[in-house]
């Protein structure tokens, strides 16, 4: 049985921390699942991570109908929550609605995540609206980053900071189930947290967060990326890069494959096989 999104709210209540992470396909979203991890993102940060991509903006719906897709199939037990990519919702709140249905229906999401506040407040109450929970996002929303002027932190300057505390409200007033903090200020993000009834979802936000979230591949040591934020619990670039040149070796001296990786046959099937080669051959 998935965690529902009442148990991340009990979660809040009870004062225990909520440990969230990204997975973006089969035999990873099934490692990170069973670890206990209560909330899966299939973030749109599949763009940069996966795709090589230097930003999230060029990631399609299908890219995350089909990543979700196979993030499903993997785990069993967490809240799957499934990214809205760039254009998937910004232009109207019909596309919004509709988009947001093709991550339930054909990919098998929980939830959906939407970056923004005040802006889309009304698209994320349709969206919920229609019965489809929805987790907001706000600060650092990389989707804007070119109006953003780079990945930089938001709500230093008191307006900027009093217009975060609004779009959070906004947010809330809409239904979102939770809000992803990213890139805020540790002081303001714990203002946030104070203030709103719903879990508070922390990235490079401090830990007065109600929960964390993380990007599988940082967390790995997969990759050049090292964001500030981040914490590497694994070095799995180095792993990955022995264990393919110890491969390569032993095929090239002739190590590998041995008898224990080779599948036999009857001997009598290869003598009638090779007799049978042996006479076409005389013929």
């Amino acid at each position: 049985m998935p965690v529902r999104i009442t148990k991340l709210q009990e979660m809040k209540q009870a004062g225990e921390r909520i440990p969230s992470i990204t997975a973006y396909d089969y035999p990873t979203a099934k490692l990170v699942d069973a670890a206990g991890i209560p909330m899966i993102l299939v973030g749109d940060s599949l763009g940069n991570v996966v795709l090589g991509y230097e930003s999230t903006v060029r990631v399609t719906m299908d890219d995350m109908v089909r990543h979700t897709q196979a993030v499903v199939r993997g785990a069993k037990n967490a809240l799957i929550v499934a990214d809205m990519p760039f254009m998937s919702y910004q232009v109207s709140v019909e596309d919004g609605v509709r988009n947001a249905g093709r991550l339930i229906q054909e990919a098998g999401a929980h939830a959906v995540k939407l970056e923004g506040g005040n802006a889309i407040a009304e698209t994320v109450w349709r969206i919920v609206t229609m019965g489809i929970p929805v987790l907001g996002h706000l600060g650092l929303t990389p989707q804007s980053v070119n109006q953003l002027g780079g990945y930089r932190i938001q709500g230093r300057t008191l307006p900027q900071a009093q217009e975060l505390l609004e779009d959070a409200e906004a947010l809330e007033a809409a239904g979102v189930f939770a809000v992803v903090l990213e890139g805020v200020p540790g002081p303001l993000a714990t203002v946030v947290t104070k203030r709103l009834r719903v879990p508070t979802i922390g990235i490079g936000a401090g830990a007065g967060c109600d929960g964390q979230i993380q990007v599988l591949h940082d967390v790995l040591g997969l990759g050049d990326r090292q964001p500030k934020h981040a914490k590497r619990y694994a070095e799995l670039d180095r792993v990955i890069e022995e264990a393919v040149a110890a491969y390569a070796g032993e095929v090239r001296d002739g190590d590998f494959p041995t008898a224990e990786h080779t599948t036999d046959i009857d001997d009598a099937v290869l003598r009638e096989l090779l007799g049978g080669v042996q006479s076409r051959v005389e013929d």
